[in-house]
């Protein structure tokens, strides 16, 4: 069951012949992800939280928080990723919010109506993200480094 439970959790190996990166430069990896124009953002973890770094999202458009809160382990060159969501779910005029953990790969939706250049009502797109592009540029950072990414729902 242990390569079956690796592929549900998304653990990927690094390439034959890919030499392993150190943990400080694995790291630095990492934070140079960060860019103006993306909606995540990758930060040291906060006293309460475990891991070495944190990447975090917000969407406040659609009552969405998603993290991944990551350990790096220098003695198996491997990164344990954790993925934690809270959504807002409304439900007959109530709210509730919603966790979980675990890889679960999501797009964000949103549209809003407006009349085009015709004077016809159309739909327009005003909000679009999908959890995969903030996974897998993460992964493919520390799979280039040497490292291997391991799913886990406990760091």
């Amino acid at each position: 069951m242990g390569r079956l439970w690796d592929r549900y959790m998304g653990t990927r190996h690094p390439d034959d012949g890919v030499p392993p990166s150190s943990h400080w430069e694995v790291r630095n990896l990492l934070f140079s992800l960060n860019a103006p124009d993306l909606r995540y953002r990758v930060r040291y973890p906060t006293a309460g939280e475990k891991g070495t770094v944190v990447v975090e999202c917000q969407l406040p458009e659609v009552g969405t928080r998603i993290k991944v809160s990551m350990r790096l382990v220098p003695a198996k060159h491997e990164v344990l990723a954790l993925h934690e969501w809270w959504e807002k779910e409304r439900t007959s005029g109530s709210t509730s919010r919603q966790y979980g953990k675990g890889p679960a790969f999501k797009v964000y939706r949103q549209w809003k109506v407006e009349r085009g250049p015709d004077g016809k009502r159309r739909r327009v797109e005003t909000l679009r993200f999908d959890t995969r592009e903030m996974t897998d540029a993460l992964r493919n950072a520390v799979l280039g480094a040497g490292w291997t990414w391991r799913g886990v729902f406990k760091l």
